[in-house]
């Protein structure tokens, strides 16, 4: 007689709707919360249901209360001092009580630092799947929950589903969806104090210590100047922060300049990096291997600087500039300044 495992299939009759898992820092909700709700509203039509949003903390009413204006039917806060700092184990216990109580279909976190600690935990405790990283969701004529993520070094885009399994969990990665606009009506607000306690939490939080180096929102910005392996060095870079200055933009960058030390990985674009969609996207000396371009395809304007005719940003920007970067940007610069009247 066999000894092997038999995959039974869920009684799946009692999940029904979309649950976003929004996100907080210190009281304040993130972008990618907003980018969250969004989409659930999306899903939420789509399969004739309704969209609840939960989020957690603690005395963090303000937050609570901008989430309940974005369209969501209810708003699930639990509020507790052990949520006050963010703890693995005590997230965990209280978004896996939450599904288990609620019984959602569709639970989407975002890939922060946060949702990638503890949504594989949720996953575990609840005994579903998770679809890390994706780039897109979507449901099918069949009603089939389509999670599509970067797979095999992002050559390819992959496209999975979770027939046997419920919830349908995936992390969506911050700056790939659009925004939700605020409503006039607003959320019905259900706050709930969870049982917790200190001895449910396992790893403990001793001292908190303040990054206090300068950071850049890539994923918040309007304007982009990106530079990649043409760029030849870290003191190219002082050019672009030039003309992203200029512009009243940020300077972002492919990996290979990351990985040479020329930049921090915090202006990393692409599918280890961040993912952006600002208005206009600059990219100097960039092939546009797919890797890059799956982090900013979604720009609204995009130009390309490249000695390379033939390179492939080339034939995906919406302006393509063939020359060197270091004749073409100061010429850029100089044209700017004049129209802005600063030369």
């Amino acid at each position: 007689m066999s000894n092997a495992k038999v995959n039974q299939i869920k009684d799946m009759t009692d999940y029904q709707g979309v649950c976003i898992v929004a996100h907080q820092e210190k009281g304040v909700n993130l972008p990618i919360s907003f980018e969250l709700i969004n989409e659930g509203k999306k899903l939420a039509e789509k399969t004739a249901s309704h969209l609840h949003v939960v989020i957690l903390g603690h005395t963090i009413n303000e937050a609570v209360e901008e989430l309940s204006y974005y369209g969501a039917d209810k708003i699930y806060y639990y509020d507790h001092p052990l949520l006050d700092t963010y703890t693995t184990d005590a997230y965990t216990k209280v978004i896996s009580t939450f599904i288990q109580n609620i019984k959602p279909e569709i639970v989407i976190f975002g890939a922060s630092s946060i949702g990638r600690d503890f949504a594989p935990r949720v996953a575990a405790r609840v005994g579903t799947g998770l679809v890390a990283d994706c780039t897109r969701l979507d449901i099918n004529e069949d009603c089939k929950f389509l999670q599509t993520r970067p797979a095999f070094g992002g050559n390819l885009m992959a496209t999975i589903i979770c027939p046997n399994d419920r919830p349908q969990m995936a992390t969506v990665r911050p700056g790939v969806m659009e925004k939700a606009e605020p409503i006039e009506e607003s959320s019905e607000i259900i706050k709930i104090v969870p049982e917790l306690t200190e001895e449910d939490i396992i790893a403990k939080t001793i001292e908190i210590i303040m990054d206090k180096t300068k950071k850049v929102s890539l994923t918040n910005t309007e304007i982009i100047v990106s530079g990649g392996r043409g760029v030849g060095n870290a003191e190219g870079f002082s050019l672009l922060e030039e003309l992203a200055d200029v512009l009243g933009g940020v300077v972002g960058a492919s990996r290979v300049p990351v990985d040479s030390g020329w930049i921090s990985h915090s202006r990393q674009i692409g599918q280890t990096g961040q993912t952006v969609r600002p208005k206009l996207y600059i990219a100097c000396g960039i092939s546009g291997a797919i890797q890059h371009m799956t982090g900013m395809s979604e720009s609204d304007y995009i130009i390309a600087i490249n000695k390379n005719p033939k390179a492939p940003i080339m034939k995906q920007a919406h302006l393509a500039i063939e020359g060197d970067l270091y004749k073409v940007i100061p010429e850029l610069i100089q044209e700017i300044k004049v129209k802005k009247g600063l030369a």
